[in-house]
């Protein structure tokens, strides 16, 4: 069994499924939304790098960035006197999904999220 790693891109979302862009010879293939996983499609991004895994031309496993980069859609305004050691905070990112981020943290910030955990990582620079 020979198993083929290729790196496509991200193109756009085509109602049931998303189309990716084979970024050796540009031909373009749709993979079903159920088959890529409702949570992992919020972290696709339009260019954004995959790795597609193959057998025998077909699609078998896909592989997201470790991380990506978002942006903080909304969250509860920061209290004054709140400090980086106090517990998390709810808030939306910028691809709709619910996350948990430091309390000194607004709205509007650049944050580094865990692709797999879905988990706050660090301030994006």
């Amino acid at each position: 069994m020979t198993l083929e790693q290729k790196d496509f891109s991200y193109l756009f979302d085509n109602g049931d499924s998303l189309v990716f862009m084979d970024d050796v010879n540009y031909e373009q293939i749709e993979l079903q939304k159920d088959w890529v996983g409702e949570d992992r499609i919020p972290y696709l991004q339009e260019g954004m790098k995959v790795v597609i895994e193959m057998h025998e031309e077909r699609p078998i496993g896909l592989s997201l960035p470790d991380q990506v980069v978002l942006e903080v859609a909304e969250t509860e305004p920061t209290v004054k006197g709140q400090t980086a050691s106090s517990s998390y905070k709810p808030a939306v990112a910028s691809n709709g999904v619910r996350i948990m981020i430091p309390p000194y943290m607004s709205a509007g910030e650049r944050i580094v999220v865990d692709t797999a955990t879905g988990e706050y990582v660090r301030r994006a620079d």
